[in-house]
């Protein structure tokens, strides 16, 4: 599960990444990048669920190799791409398909682990996206200098095709068959207002995330005035604040899970400091605020998600990680089209002011749908 979070952000970075590239060579505007983006984050936000409940259904054998099939197919299809249109439907299939990693790889843990392990064991399987993000500038800049933009992708299809040949294998392992065992817990209801500050408190806490990823090679390149090469050298570094992140907090939500409130506000301080980025226009520095940012991000992600395992039955845990991981994208998806124009507008100081205040709101909302969880 690791691995298919790692191929996933390997196949929605690449167009990230080769952004610069990619936006001169088709003559998209920043504004229709981020309407490609929202077409990939609205398919991500319905497939979360969706795969989430089918993954519940029949398990994560079969789902996972049909969901990796489509969205393999899918991280192809952009070789063909040429305008706002193409790469519009190539993203919203990818996004759809991808929306069964994360609710796989908490299925998987919640099947195989017990339940004071589950924080760490969510942290390895959610962290393949943090190393995909991190990894991908030092793959795939050397592809796409050699092979072109286009060749990119293309070996990110490779990728996921070598994957689904070892899942065929590896898949077949008792502990991914044997039936989990179900202590008394409270049934979800939509009527149940934690399932929405879960929801809230991950993708308000997380924005951020999608802010850098996104974002990052377009500052770095109008703002900074590097070339495509030098950001594929160092655009690498944020997402290791991430990948640290979840290890890190994944270790201290499964040992004070008790005190979720504190740790919340205290990562919603510390995300305040990324509206400073615009203010310094040095590398080293945006660097370290962008890897600071995400690694407070996999604070919000790991307290989130294992609050709510340990709050409902199994069962739903793919649900779960579909609800949340999908409410995250949601919003990044409606976020980015703004974003976009903030950046055509060249008002960088309000685009990352914005990334920054949303882990502040999204702890207000967290804490008020917690103070009375069973009203309606």
């Amino acid at each position: 599960m690791l691995l298919v979070s790692v191929i996933s952000y390997i196949d929605r970075n690449t167009l990230a990444l080769l952004a610069p590239t990619i936006l001169k060579e088709t003559h998209l505007t920043n504004q229709q990048y981020g309407w490609v983006i929202l077409a990939f984050s609205i398919a991500y936000t319905v497939g979360n669920p969706v795969w989430g409940w089918i993954l519940d259904q029949v398990g994560v054998r079969r789902g996972m190799a049909a969901s990796v099939s489509l969205w393999t197919l899918a991280s192809v299809s952009h070789a063909f791409a040429a305008g706002i249109g193409s790469f519009g439907l190539a993203r919203a299939v990818l996004g759809f398909g991808e929306g069964a990693t994360f609710p796989g790889g908490l299925r998987t843990v919640v099947q195989t682990l017990p339940a004071e392990m589950r924080a760490r064991g969510t942290a390895l399987a959610y962290s393949g996206g943090s190393l995909g993000a991190l990894i991908t500038p030092l793959v795939v800049t050397p592809i796409a200098a050699a092979f072109g933009w286009r060749g990119a992708f293309w070996f990110t299809g490779a990728v996921g095709a070598l994957w689904l040949a070892g899942w065929g294998l590896l898949s077949r392992g008792e502990k991914l068959r044997a039936a989990t065992v179900e202590v008394e817990k409270a049934e979800m209801r939509w009527t149940d207002r934690r399932i929405w500050a879960f929801m809230a408190i991950y993708a308000l806490g997380a924005f951020p995330l999608g802010f850098v990823i996104y974002q990052a090679s377009l500052y770095l390149s109008q703002v900074l005035q590097l070339p495509q090469t030098t950001i594929g050298k160092v655009l690498w570094i944020p997402p290791l604040g991430w990948e640290t992140g979840y290890f890190f907090w994944g270790w201290i939500v499964d040992r004070y899970s008790g005190s979720l409130g504190k740790l919340y506000g205290g990562l919603a301080v510390l995300s305040l400091s990324l509206a400073a980025a615009p203010l310094l226009r040095t590398l080293p520095a945006t660097l370290a605020l962008m890897f600071f940012a995400m690694f407070l991000c996999a604070g919000f992600m790991m307290g989130s998600v294992a609050q709510a395992t340990r709050m409902y039955p199994s069962r739903y845990s793919g649900l779960i990680a579909g609800l949340t991981s999908g409410a995250w994208s949601a919003l990044v998806g409606v976020a980015m089209p703004g974003i976009g124009k903030l950046f055509d507008l060249h008002w960088y100081g309000v685009a990352f002011g914005i990334a920054a205040v949303a882990p502040a709101a999204g702890v207000l909302v967290w804490a008020g749908l917690m103070r009375s969880p069973d009203q309606a």
